[in-house]
């Protein structure tokens, strides 16, 4: 295969701050084709709103309309070195016969009109394109001293016919060799032959057309709102040194192949980086016209995991917003109110609790190196671990979710924290219908005094306790939960049990007021634990 990713990108602009990059780049990458199942050279063209794929053509200088028609040359045959070309392919192979190798200052390179890459549609006006190999072989070899060939240019020639000659074959043997569309004809082909007299070396006329290979953009896709996925199709198992490009108006980029996990890695946090700018771009503009308790804090896309019937996961990609006091589960992003009425499901923050499954620290490598030259030996990719989160809600159900990168599950973590602290500071106290000995309660939580219960119908306070009194909980996972209070005078522990319709949202409740309560308070503490500090600093 003719390699693309082993050439290095060629980096345009490369990120002033590590957190917050914005990428302009270009590089070689290969586009493999599902349906046809064949890989393709390509070009890669990064900009802060686009990715453009590119793929090679010949242009006719001068002209407008040559490079998309057939070229007809004729070729002048040498005693040393034959035509000065060499071929690959054939009808046997489902292939087209592609001209492989082009010798310098031979026959075929003098007249600048022929390159690798040209499939061969005739020879001296007979048509070859369902021609075999060796039938083609034979046709260029017993074609005389002069021999006319037409070809086009296949932009989308698989990449294995253009291999450099003596790359090595599925065989050394042979006959193997020769019944394989790696075979190469070109010391077959171009050998003395008794039939061919010499003959001067033919060079392009100066009224004849000028041909150059150029990258041509093929595909543009524009990044605003789009989404990147490593997951095959329908599977939950990861490309290897791949993924794909999803534009929000359904054009995609088919799969993207690198030669190594780093520059998978270095192109798919590039363009990562490009969609989370342009969405905190949509996010700043849609805020103008909310008001300040219905802001937009952070929305994406994520790819939810779900158990199918057979216990296989099945992957279904969402689209996840942080608004005023709700976290919002959508099937693509909302373009209008209507959109966000008929969210899949919709869930009060502050009953809300956000976790995290995984987080590998030697996937965004570059980031690391840059930032601790001494943990480069621990930057590995890890195809097989995803980036999970779990969304718990009320009556014990969640949501996991994963993104494809450790900074994207960073950024989730630090907007769920923020979004759900802005919730609890707006509402200031929620209240839970309870019961107790068989007395229906009234239990509250409040940001500025902690906690309270009264009864029902008087709303009379029967105890109160501040949130740092509270030394402990336990609860049998259905309704019934035991507060354990520290008394500030008797210093003894008092045991408060209750019992709740939803625990679980009560629980998540009591979590996140504690939480935005300690950070009011200490907001260092609460940074210390977040995944953003160890996903950066540790190894």
């Amino acid at each position: 295969m003719n390699v693309a990713g082993k050439h290095q990108p060629d980096l345009l602009e490369r990120p002033a701050s590590l957190l917050v990059p914005t990428w302009t780049k270009t590089g070689l990458a290969l586009l493999y084709d599902e349906d046809a199942n064949n890989t393709y050279d390509i070009r890669l063209k990064l900009t802060k709103e686009m990715l453009i794929i590119q793929k090679q053509d010949v242009v006719c200088l001068g002209s407008v309309g040559h490079h998309l028609n057939h070229r007809t040359v004729v070729l002048r045959r040498q005693t040393a070195g034959g035509l000065g070309l060499s071929i690959k392919g054939g009808a046997e192979h489902k292939v087209p016969v592609v001209i492989s190798k082009i010798f310098k200052d031979q026959v075929a390179d003098q007249t600048g009109m022929l390159f690798i890459g040209d499939a061969v549609l005739q020879v001296n006006g007979i048509n070859v394109e369902k021609c075999t190999h060796e039938e083609v072989v034979h046709l260029l070899r017993t074609a005389g001293d002069e021999v006319t060939i037409t070809v086009r240019y296949l932009r989308e020639a698989p990449a294995f016919l253009k291999l450099p000659l003596g790359s090595p074959g599925p065989s050394s043997d042979q006959s193997s060799r020769a019944s394989s569309p790696l075979f190469d004809s070109g010391l077959h082909l171009n050998g003395n032959s008794s039939n061919t007299a010499p003959s001067s070396p033919s060079s392009p006329s100066a009224n004849e057309p000028k041909y150059e290979k150029r990258w041509l953009d093929a595909v543009s896709l524009s990044l605003s709102m789009a989404r990147v996925s490593r997951h095959k199709a329908g599977s939950d198992k990861l490309r290897s040194n791949s993924f794909e490009v999803f534009a929000l108006d359904g054009v995609c980029t088919n799969v993207l192949q690198f030669c190594t996990a780093a520059e998978s890695t270095d192109w798919l946090q590039a363009i990562s980086t490009n969609i989370n700018d342009l969405t905190q771009e949509s996010i700043k503009t849609a805020n103008k016209f909310y008001s300040p308790d219905e802001q937009i804090i952070h929305m994406g896309w994520v790819c939810e995991h779900l158990h199918g019937s057979d216990a296989s996961q099945i992957q279904s990609y969402k689209f996840l917003a942080l608004k005023g006091s709700s976290l919002y589960i959508l099937r693509g992003p909302p373009a209008s109110t209507s959109d966000w009425a008929q969210a899949d499901a919709t869930f009060n923050l502050c009953e809300v609790l956000f976790k995290v499954h995984k987080l590998w620290i030697a996937e965004d490598c570059w980031i690391q190196t840059k930032l601790y030259p001494g943990l480069q030996q621990d930057c590995e990719l890890r195809d097989n671990e995803p980036f999970c989160f779990s969304v718990l809600v009320g009556h014990g159900q969640s949501h996991c979710f994963s993104v494809e990168l450790g900074t994207e599950l960073a950024l989730w973590e630090k907007a769920f924290q923020r979004a759900v602290f802005m919730e609890v500071q707006r509402v200031g106290s929620k209240t839970y219908m309870c019961s107790s000995q068989g007395k229906i309660l009234c239990f509250t939580i409040d940001f500025e005094s902690g906690f309270s219960c009264s009864e029902s119908a008087s709303k009379k306070v029967i105890w109160r306790y501040k949130f740092s009194q509270l030394k402990g909980s336990s609860d049998d996972g259905k309704t019934r939960v035991k507060l354990l209070f520290k008394n500030s005078e008797s210093k003894q522990i008092e045991m408060k049990e209750l019992e709740f319709a939803n625990l679980t949202a009560l629980l998540h409740c009591i979590h996140s007021f504690i939480a935005a309560k300690v950070a009011s308070v200490d907001p260092l503490f609460v940074n210390n634990q977040t995944i953003t500090r160890k996903y950066m600093y540790n190894s």
